[in-house]
């Protein structure tokens, strides 16, 4: 469906004029950023799910540079020895 750091487009363009987003965080709530201005949303999932057009672009083959906004996904770093 959808993941982190995916671009998404949304239903309805945001003030700035676009509507391709990226998934900055993933939960119970989803953090997402508009590539147009940079600006950021907190929205409860299924307000998202519902607003949510379709997947544009999936985090793996997004052009970084071609998207000022983009924010790349840290991979997860592994666990420390905790003896």
């Amino acid at each position: 469906m959808f993941a982190l750091g995916d671009l998404v487009q949304m239903k309805k363009p945001h003030a700035c004029g676009t509507n391709r987003w990226e998934i900055l965080r993933v939960g119970m709530d989803i953090r997402i950023k508009c590539m147009g201005c940079g600006h950021m949303l907190l929205m409860p999932r299924p307000q998202f799910v519902k607003k949510m057009k379709k997947v544009m672009t999936p985090a793996a083959s997004v052009d970084v540079t071609a998207e000022p906004h983009y924010v790349q996904p840290r991979p997860l770093d592994p666990p420390s020895d905790l003896s």
